[in-house]
This record gives C-alpha cells, sequence and structure tokens, in this order.
C-alpha cells in the first residue's frame, strides 16, 4: 500500500504554462458515508481522472472523519505514528544521472527546504501526544543505482532498490529513502498515467523505512509538469522539485497511512496538489513562488491544519 500524488482533470483553465485548478471551500461536505484511506494512487492524472474510489477531482473539499481527532480544519488525526524531530532525507539516483544538473538542484532542495515558512506548515500537524512535527529536515547524502531493477521498476523493485542500497546509509527510521528515476525509467504501476510519484513504508532489516518513488517528468511533460523549463532553467529536476516536496510532506505527516488524511483519503499535500499561490517571474523568465537557498523554485502549496484549513505557501 502507498501513497501518491499526481494530476487533476483539467478542469480550470492554463495559463503562463501552469496548470490552474477550482478551489474548493475547505468546510464543504463530499457527502460521502464512509471515509476512504489513502490508496496510493492520488487523485488522478489528465490520462486517467479519478482514483478509483469515487473522488472528484481538483482540491479536496474538507470534513471530518470518523477515525479520532477529528478537527474542523478540513483534515482529520487517525491514531498513526508522524516524522517528528529533524526528517532526514536520502537520494537514491536510479538509472543514469550523468551530467544531469538534477543532482545539483534537487540536492539543494533537499538542504534548503527546512527550517522554511514554506515546510513550517507541517507543524500544524502533531500525534497523539500532542508533540507537532518540527521545522526541520536534513539532507543525508545520495547515492547512484544503474539499473540494478532493470528500466521498468513494479511497487516490490523500488523497495528493493531501497533494500540494496540502504546499507550505504544505513537504516533510519527517521528518513525518508527516495528513489529518484532518470526519464528512461517508468513504474508499471502508473507512473505518468496514474501518479507522478508516491509515498509508503515498508520492514527493511526489522524496522519500518519510509521511503518515495519520484519519476523524471520529461519522460511524461503533459502529466507531471507545470511548465516546461524550470526557474533553474531545468526540465525534469524543476518539475521533481515540486512533486519531491509533496511526497515528503505526505511522509512526515502520514508516513504509515494511518495518521492524518481527510475522509476522501486524501493527504494534507493531496488537498494542495497543482496550486502554487501567488508567482513572480525568475531571471529566466519562468515561474516560481518560493526562494529555498539560493535557488527559486515552483513549489505546490500545502494544507494548513489551522483556522478551518487552506492552501499556502507559508506559515
Amino acid at each position: 500500500m502507498k501513497a501518491g500524488w499526481s494530476i487533476s482533470a483539467l478542469t480550470g483553465a492554463v495559463a503562463v504554462g501552469m496548470i490552474m485548478l477550482p478551489a474548493l471551500a475547505p468546510g464543504d461536505s463530499d457527502n460521502q458515508e464512509k471515509e476512504i484511506k489513502p490508496n496510493g494512487k492520488g487523485i488522478g492524472t489528465l490520462f486517467n481522472p479519478g482514483n478509483g474510489n469515487g473522488n472528484d477531482n481538483g482540491q479536496a473539499k474538507g470534513k471530518p472523519g470518523s477515525g479520532g481527532g477529528s478537527t474542523s480544519n478540513g483534515i482529520d488525526y487517525h491514531g498513526g505514528p508522524l516524522m517528528t524531530g529533524t526528517v532526514n532525507v536520502y537520494y537514491i539516483w536510479y538509472g543514469d544521472w550523468a551530467g544531469n544538473e538534477a543532482t545539483g538542484i534537487l540536492e539543494d532542495l533537499a538542504k534548503n527546504i527546512a527550517p522554511s515558512p514554506y515546510f513550517n506548515i507541517n507543524t500544524t500537524y502533531y500525534n497523539g501526544a500532542n508533540v507537532h512535527v518540527s521545522n526541520l529536515v536534513s539532507f543525508k547524502g545520495s547515492t547512484t543505482d544503474a539499473y540494478s531493477h532493470g528500466m521498468t521498476l513494479s511497487d516490490a523493485a523500488v523497495q528493493d532498490v531501497v533494500k540494496t542500497n540502504i546499507g550505504k546509509f544505513g537504516t533510519d527510521v527517521n528518513g525518508v529513502y527516495f528513489v529518484l528515476t532518470s526519464a528512461d525509467v517508468t513504474a508499471s504501476s502508473g507512473f505518468c498515467t496514474k501518479y507522478c510519484g508516491w509515498h509508503t513504508f515498508g520492514t527493511i532489516n526489522g524496522l519500518h523505512v519510509k521511503y518515495s518513488f519520484v519519476g523524471d517528468p520529461t519522460r511524461c511533460p503533459s502529466a507531471c509538469m507545470a511548465q516546461k523549463i524550470g526557474p533553474n532553467g531545468a526540465s525534469g529536476a524543476d518539475g521533481m522539485a515540486s512533486i519531491i516536496a509533496h511526497e515528503l510532506e505526505e511522509a512526515t505527516t502520514d508516513p504509515e497511512l494511518n495518521a492524518w488524511y481527510d475522509s476522501r483519503g486524501m493527504e494534507n499535500a493531496d488537498k494542495c496538489a497543482w496550486t502554487f499561490g501567488a508567482t513572480y517571474a525568475a531571471k529566466n523568465g519562468t515561474m516560481a513562488n518560493m526562494t529555498l537557498g539560493l535557488r527559486d523554485f515552483l513549489i505546490q502549496q500545502n494544507w494548513v491544519n489551522a483556522s478551518g484549513g487552506y492552501c499556502a505557501k507559508s506559515y
């Protein structure tokens, strides 16, 4: 079982190369009788609207769920663990990344995403002991994997890639291991047709390990990229930055798919997928909405679990 994200059906307008989706009021009722758990297929893509659960596309409507910790913020706590303290990020560059500027861009993202006003949104989430997520992320390193499991990865193969490479880092229960695939690699469970990335957990070396798959969106730019070239002059890396941020947020606030999500199975980042808030022109003329470290990025908004719940770029 996994949790993920993907592009929603295009029900809004396209302007300046960005996908715009209509906002739904966080307090609207979705009229569902039973709460849906995260199923890992996000909220659909341009090519495959919906996720098989009868969910609408676009931003999620908020509705207090039946699992414990119900709030009025459009997302609810279901009793599972969160990642508190410093969240450690590890990259596994899978495939062929030789000479690709993505390695520098995305490592800079991981090094500077927190502390930041953006990642501070996640501090509005807490566990059963009322311990809140911290605005702290540490990039612990990266390694390469030259197609150890071929060019088409099943979900099981993604976990095997983590198992194969985790010894290079150590088994870290407060880490998220990202399998980042080059543009010639795909995933058989629906990359580009059902999702752009996902996160989940598994037992590795006897411990619960959190990990994520994020593919290079240049493989399917019309499905997984908000703009063809991003503020760092890259296509794949700039597109992957927002997907990585999305999966990191969800891995932090819902690492085992039983903590924070709404009645339609949407985790915090799902509720704001492909919304960016106010943007500005980066030096190369493309759209950006935040500066992390010395770089501009176009990163999706995240759901604030306060004041009724809303999508924002900072808290």
